[in-house]
């Protein structure tokens, strides 16, 4: 098989950034088969892979790297859904630079092989042929659903990936989804220009095909229990329910109109199709605004309100530029679209007008002093260095926590001092038996990626419990 030697990886097409910063269309464009093709000849297919040890679901990258060289598009995305369920959902957002990538042996020399956009670009291929016969076979080639029904507590990456692979195990999978749509974070949280939710409803449909039923608006813990839905006839649950109760910034003034959390901006946003003039979703279209947070949730407000029409963007961040957890790309992406970045910032107060409306946001400088028990250096205030960053909106992005609903309505499920589910990292069974839960109900905000990891471990291991119960050990 031939090997391109080029060092750097075959670029991304892109919107060009003043134009894309006035819409809501995708950044990325994708590659084409040349395009693909190219970046696929990088690839050194090393005997140890190690990239497949960095990818949380255990792509087979090599072989569906191989198979898009030979030209083989449909058998490359057939090699990849051997493991991941959402393959155009994770070309797309999964932080490969810190996973596959960062363990690609062509990055010693260079730039990795951009295996995240080879894997967009064969789940593309897959969803532009459209192949109704081969949706068919698809769906034919798994087991029947039978008599055995598991529940699954959340529609998001951990609840989707968990209920496609007991689907393919032969169980019959019912999705209790809270909101009106399946998706979870894919389409309440992430933005259109990086996800366009008709992909996300795309491989919710994948999932269907394999027999997995799902309920929407059905908010577990309110309308039934998870001692209910064993009464019904679930022999296991997956709780797979997020980190959707937003953090606030605790300080003066933070009740003023004009001060919200990035989750119910975001929300109305993307799932509540604010940006769409088709849609009356109440939205506050701001002159200036000011985001708070370093992450990429942080990144994704930031650039919808610019895209909203606000003149002046200011992210607002208290550690340094090299502390931000947000990616690189998200960032760059940013700047690119004219967004403002202060750096060892902190918001002390918000300050408002005679009407109760924000107006601005007073802030120090903050300088770096000794590590916390993150590792990172732990931000100190500088005397005097008090200013205010003028901004009619103010949106709060510093991370969320699990909804306490469930573990408040389920007896004997226990939850660390952050309200994360306790598991056993080994099953990923909580301390009630026959649940089991993953992704940011257990860790707290974190990838989607990650989440899909914790879905299929919890696939594996309830698949273990039933089965083990069915021959009554």
């Amino acid at each position: 098989m031939a090997i391109n030697r080029q060092t750097k990886k075959t670029p991304m097409p892109e919107q060009e950034p003043l134009r894309r910063a006035a819409n809501f269309d995708e950044v990325a464009l994708g590659y084409t088969e040349e395009m693909a093709v190219n970046e696929a000849q990088r690839c050194l297919h090393c005997k140890n892979r190690p990239c497949v040890e960095g990818c949380p679901v255990n792509v087979q990258i090599p072989d569906f790297i191989a198979l898009i060289v030979e030209g083989d598009y449909e058998g490359a995305y057939g090699k990849i859904t051997e493991t991941n369920s959402l393959p155009a959902v994770c070309g797309r957002v999964c932080p490969q630079e810190n996973q596959c990538e960062s363990q690609c042996v062509r990055g010693l020399k260079g730039e990795p092989v951009a295996i995240g956009r080879l894997e967009r670009f064969a789940a593309d291929r897959h969803m532009a042929a459209d192949k109704e016969g081969d949706k068919a076979k698809a769906s034919a080639s798994f087991p029947i659903a039978g008599g055995r029904q598991v529940a699954v507590i959340g529609s998001g990456p951990s609840g989707l990936t968990c209920a496609g692979d007991l689907a393919r195990l032969g169980y019959a999978v019912t999705v209790f989804e809270a909101f009106h749509t399946a998706g979870g974070v894919l389409m309440y949280g992430i933005p259109e220009f990086r996800l366009p939710k008709a992909i996300v409803q795309r491989e919710v449909e994948n999932l269907k095909q394999l027999g997995v039923r799902i309920e929407t608006n059905m908010v577990i813990g309110r309308i039934l229990s998870v001692d209910e839905l064993f009464e019904d006839g679930f022999e296991a649950v997956f709780v797979g329910s997020g980190a959707g109760l937003p953090g606030f910034l605790g300080i003066p003034g933070e009740g003023l109109l004009g001060v919200m959390s990035a989750n119910e901006f975001l929300t109305r946003v993307n799932l509540m199709k604010a940006y769409r003039d088709d849609y009356d979703t109440p939205i506050k279209r701001a002159e200036r605004v000011a985001v708070v947070g370093g992450g990429n949730v942080a990144m994704d407000a930031a650039r919808c309100a610019k895209r909203l029409g606000a003149k002046e963007v200011t992210v607002v961040y208290r550690r340094g530029e090299e502390e931000m957890p947000a990616r690189l790309e998200e960032v760059h992406h940013a700047r690119e679209e004219g967004i403002v970045f202060r750096f060892l910032t902190a918001p002390v107060r918000v300050e408002g007008d005679e009407n109760g409306a924000a107006v601005g946001l007073s802030c120090v400088k903050m300088e770096l002093g000794e590590p916390d028990e993150s590792g990172r250096r732990r931000p100190l205030p500088v005397e005097g260095s008090e200013h205010v960053v003028n901004a009619d909106l103010i949106i709060a992005a510093i991370g969320n926590s699990p909804n306490p609903l469930i573990r408040a309505t389920t007896p004997g499920l226990e939850v660390n001092r952050r309200g994360c589910l306790i598991v056993d990292e080994d099953t990923m069974r909580t301390t009630r038996q026959g649940v089991y839960a993953g992704g940011d109900a257990v860790t707290g905000a974190a990838t989607v990626i990650l989440a899909m990891g914790a879905g299929k471990h919890a696939a594996r291991s309830i698949h273990e419990f039933l089965t083990a119960k069915e021959a009554g050990r």
